[in-house]
């Protein structure tokens, strides 16, 4: 059975069981994981939270504005504050002002933070798709391997179904005294081994979809039913790609890269606010204050109302100040020491992120290349040991051969259509690959 028809069984399997299961896509299947995966939950609170930074950095700007209010009850001996008299009576007041202040420079501190922590908030962005990306391709292997392994149980059937045939034959060989006991032996035993191989390869698929349920987090199931991508051509299309051109397009959109790159940008802002604080600052502060006192009494003795007293008790204030760093203990330079090593390692980070994505780019188009090769003369493997399986087959129900060389032939013909269907798989895995990083749209992920 040649590759083909393999993926026409699957999808024609597929959809009849629609009926009574849902069957997923490898689209479906990655919106799912992306919207139930509890991980990316984590990024998207640390964006969040960078978010919050940002905002707040810029709300820095605004005046600070600060109210007071107070009542006191005085006991024993006190100053009265309305001739500063010693007093024993006991007595309460109220206390009331508002004040605010103005940074009008700081070495440029403010600015420079709201400009670091908006590439951390943007970086922590890219992240999180980062994330969402790496998650779609874990459930796109896990989803393939599924199709791998159901296209390696059909193989096995069909060996079955061979072994079950021809031990239905050397039984009658030997009824009519063609064969003898001993080639019975032999038959059974090729057919206990690909019952044994086909058991071994449904046990693969269940802890296949294992995997894929548990990368999509998707709960209550234990079984899952995917819908295979039928391939249209013997021949895979072969475009000529190399590591430069790929590299250069991926470099302009990878989520890692940005990040690293917006990261680093930050840094720079970072040794700007630490160099900042050598700066002189300069403040503008100003205030307002009243009060109400029991003792201020009118020439009779009343005491003065509450709203004559705040009007009359009011005073305020206003004032510039400017402040000089002159000696911290050196922590101002030592700062800004620290923020150009942490540049430094940033820089050092995004270098190395570069380098291992050409690597990996490098790996994968020597991959597809290869890949493109080995399709070919799998197939024409494939192909050859089914005419040679056939040959053999004919042989030994002519009694030409035995059981073993049978088996022989069988095996042969099984292992070539694996390596075709693996190979197969493997290169629509790193087609897809190099699309992504070709920037063309795999997965809908924004």
């Amino acid at each position: 059975m040649n590759l083909k028809k393999i993926f026409f069984i699957l999808s024609f399997a597929s959809w009849f069981t629609t009926i009574a299961q849902q069957v997923w896509s490898l689209e479906e299947c990655v919106d799912y994981a992306i919207e139930n995966n509890l991980q990316l939950n984590d990024f998207e609170y640390t964006e969040q939270s960078n978010k919050e930074t940002y905002r707040q950095s810029v709300r820095n700007l605004l005046p600070n504005i600060n109210g007071y209010a107070d009542y006191n009850i005085s006991f024993g001996r006190q100053v009265n504050p309305n001739d500063n008299s010693i007093s024993n009576t006991e007595f309460f007041s109220n206390n009331y002002s508002i004040s605010g202040s103005f940074d009008v420079f700081q070495g440029f501190q403010k600015i420079n933070s709201i400009k670091a922590s908006k590439f951390l908030y943007r970086a922590a962005k890219e992240e999180s798709v980062q994330q969402k990306y790496l998650l779609a391709f874990r459930v796109m292997r896990a989803f393939y391997d599924i199709q791998f392994i159901e296209g390696l149980i059909i193989i096995s059937e069909e060996q079955v179904e061979i072994s079950k045939t021809n031990f239905e034959l050397v039984k009658k060989q030997i009824e009519v005294g063609l064969m003898a006991g001993a080639d019975l032996y032999e038959a059974e035993s090729l057919l206990l081994a690909d019952e044994l191989l086909l058991t071994q390869n449904n046990n693969r698929l269940a802890a296949a979809k294992l995997t894929l349920i548990q990368a999509m987090n998707l709960k209550g199931e234990t079984d899952i039913l995917i819908r295979p991508e039928i391939e249209n051509s013997e021949k895979e299309e072969n475009l000529k790609m190399t590591s430069d051109s790929v590299f250069n397009t991926a470099m302009t959109f990878i989520p890692l890269i940005k990040a690293q790159e917006l990261r680093v940008k930050a840094a720079k802002k970072q040794v700007a606010i630490a160099r900042g604080n050598l700066a002189p600052s300069i403040a503008i502060q100003g205030g307002y204050g009243t009060g109400y006192f029991e003792t201020i009494t009118d020439t009779l003795g009343v005491t003065i109302p509450f709203r004559s007293q705040f009007r009359d008790n009011t005073n305020q204030f206003v004032g510039v100040s400017l402040n000089v760093p002159i000696s911290n203990g050196w922590s101002g330079r030592s700062r800004i020491k620290q923020q150009k090593i942490a540049l430094a390692r940033a820089k050092n980070n995004f270098e190395i992120q570069e380098q291992e994505l050409y690597q990996l780019i490098q790996q994968l188009v020597q991959e597809y290349n290869a890949l493109n090769t080995e399709v070919l003369q799998t197939a024409k493997r494939s192909n050859s040991q089914e005419l040679a399986f056939e040959i053999a087959q004919k042989r030994y129900e002519k009694g030409l051969i035995n059981a073993i060389e049978l088996g022989r032939a069988k095996t042969l013909f099984a292992t070539a259509q694996n390596e075709n269907l693996q190979v197969r798989l493997r290169l629509k895995v790193n087609k897809s690959t190099l699309d992504f990083y070709n920037n063309l749209s795999i997965f809908n992920i924004n």
